[in-house]
């Protein structure tokens, strides 16, 4: 039987449910998930930690489960030595103590992480998978760095967060080629953060309409009573049909109308270049109700929607699926779904938060004329609508 691929472990800071916590944590004790704990296929061979936080569960971790921790990102790929001697990457660079911009934008070190773990594989000369948490980078230079100098190296790439892979209430995806009209996500969170996640969820279903992804012409952030106005009669039904989806703090059957859910909420509007209409409500007022993830799209002329459901606490098994996905392309050498999403809804962020710091003029984006087609291959996914009871029990 061959060995477990080896995995090095990348990460900004790891404490109780950081996102280090909920990914690189499964590939050690295993994946929960509606058909009970899975165990990896793959082995963490080494961690970095770019800050230790005064929670910090991994250095204890890495302690009794015989983890060796690195003080250098070379120095983990290369398990102590000046090769590189580990079969794929996990960088997480969610949470810690880093700056913000003047956009909002939170100024984690993700390229770094990459031009140090492209700089070992390019010395190497061979390439290895990387996952890459959440956004390419904070801004869309970044994340164009990065996207070309893996394209450069061949370097197998995913990237991106949890909502695609969440359970969708009921059953929604759209037929490959969908006649999709315009299409709307309901989110709730701050700008940047949460802000990718709602677009994450509108793009992970609209890149299957007809002709496939080929880019985004322009955005606009939207605030407060300039959202109402902006909700016209093709995007208010769709956002009436996306909000009797999502969750609510109240979780009742007639949850209320629009404003009582949304209260000031955030508009974006997605402008893409074949002339569909996108759009994200980002329920942002404490007094907001909302507290999830939904979307519907008018598709032929009719309108159907889905909740997007996570388990929402411990062991956070709506990470098990991201995890069996990136697991899936360590051992075969081939990304769950293409890394082009994530770079459009990387630079579409960049660019809305432009707009908000513009009061919410209109951004022409030009560069994003990103164009792919969803995998043919469709990805681990949950068995049901909703989460369902599975064992949590560590593996020993």
């Amino acid at each position: 039987m061959a060995a477990a691929k080896r995995i090095a472990a990348v990460v900004t800071t790891y404490f109780p449910a950081s996102h280090a916590d909920v990914i690189v944590g499964k590939f050690v004790k295993g994946f929960p998930t509606d058909a009970g704990l899975l165990a990896p296929e793959v082995e963490i061979a080494s961690l970095y930690l770019d800050q230790i936080d005064a929670r910090d569960i991994g250095l204890e971790l890495a302690r009794t489960r015989g983890i060796p921790v690195y003080p250098s990102i070379p120095k983990a790929l290369c398990l102590g030595g000046n090769e590189l001697a580990v079969d794929g990457v996990l960088a997480i660079g969610e949470h810690g103590d880093y700056a913000h911009n003047e956009k909002g934008q939170k100024l984690y070190p993700r390229r770094y992480f990459f031009e140090q773990i492209a700089g070992v594989m390019a010395t190497a000369g061979r390439s290895v998978p990387v996952f890459s948490d959440k956004h390419l980078g904070y801004c869309w230079e970044d994340a164009q760095w990065i996207y070309q100098r893996a394209r450069q190296l061949g370097v197998p790439l995913m990237a991106g967060s949890s909502i695609p892979l969440f359970w969708r209430d009921p059953w929604l995806e759209h037929e490959p080629e969908s006649p999709i009209e315009a299409a709307l996500a309901v989110s709730y969170g701050d700008l940047e953060a949460y802000g990718f996640h709602g677009l994450e969820g509108l793009q992970c279903m609209v890149e299957r309409r007809r002709g496939g992804e080929t880019g985004v012409v322009a955005v606009q952030c939207l605030q407060g009573e300039q959202a109402w106005r902006a909700l016209d009669a093709e995007l208010q039904p769709l956002a009436e049909a996306a909000l009797e989806r999502a969750n609510t703090a109240r979780e009742t059957t007639s949850p209320g109308t629009l404003a009582e859910l949304l209260d000031s909420p955030t508009l974006f509007l997605v402008e893409y270049a074949d002339g569909l209409r996108g759009a994200v409500l980002q329920a942002q007022s404490p007094r907001a109700k909302v507290r999830g993830w939904a979307y519907a799209a008018r598709v032929d002329g009719r309108i159907v929607a889905t909740g997007l459901r996570s388990h929402g606490g411990p062991p956070y098994p709506h990470f098990s699926y991201l995890g069996l996905n990136i697991q899936r392309m360590f051992v075969t050498g081939r990304p769950a779904y293409p890394v082009e999403r994530t770079l459009l809804v990387t630079g579409v962020l960049d660019a809305l938060l432009e707009s908000h710091r513009q009061h919410g003029a209109r951004v022409a984006t030009p560069d994003l004329g990103v164009r792919y087609r969803p995998a043919a291959q469709p990805p681990i996914r949950p068995s049901g609508p909703r989460p369902v009871g599975a064992s949590t029990r560590p593996l020993d």
